[in-house]
């Protein structure tokens, strides 16, 4: 014998049909709160229907079904979900700040600071330093013969070099180079 009173849909109480419905759509919820992306990343190709987004932390790369206005060098943090039920395309759930990279090779020579650190940078090496405020600076010593070389390198590795910038939360960089260095600056 049950103490409890039955209850009827009518007098408020949920039937096992509407708790087992609840139930799966928590579960649902759950599964698409656990694929959700949140990150940074590079749009690395863009067109009016479709864009290809760059991870700038693992390198995983995610083709997004639609197009929500992005652009090819473009940075995003934003958060993405697979679209079910295959889950080989991805959707844009949410973008919380969007900027555009450049990268570009200046006519200037590299700072009296940077050809300090080239001199203490063996041939063939790089050193990093954080800038003042936000960003870095890379210092490459190429053998002075190789050095247009290296810079074509930097800039011909778009890719790359943008994904680094778009990690350290800044928007341009700027190619400098004399005999034997190259600067790489990573600026807001």
């Amino acid at each position: 014998m049950n103490d409890e009173p039955d209850r009827t849909e009518g007098e408020g109480g949920a039937s096992d049909a509407d708790e087992r419905v609840i139930d799966a759509n928590e579960r649902v919820n759950e599964a698409e709160s656990a694929d959700e992306k949140e990150s940074t990343f590079l749009v690395t190709h863009a067109e009016a229907d479709s864009a290809v987004l760059k991870d700038v932390h693992d390198g995983q790369v995610h083709t997004l079904r639609s197009n929500p206005g992005l652009d090819v060098d473009d940075a995003v943090e934003a958060t993405i979900a697979p679209d079910p039920p295959m889950e080989v395309t991805y959707r844009v759930l949410e973008v919380t700040e969007r900027r555009r990279l450049a990268i570009e090779e200046s006519e200037e020579p590299p700072t009296v600071h940077e050809r300090e650190l080239a001199a203490e940078t063996p041939t063939g090496e790089l050193a990093r330093e954080p800038r003042a405020g936000v960003g870095e600076v890379h210092v490459l010593t190429p053998p002075e013969a190789t050095t247009a070389d290296a810079v074509a390198d930097v800039l011909d590795d778009r890719e790359a070099t943008l994904s680094r910038a778009a990690r350290l939360g800044v928007n341009r960089v700027e190619v400098r180079s004399e005999p034997g260095i190259v600067s790489v600056r990573y600026m807001p």
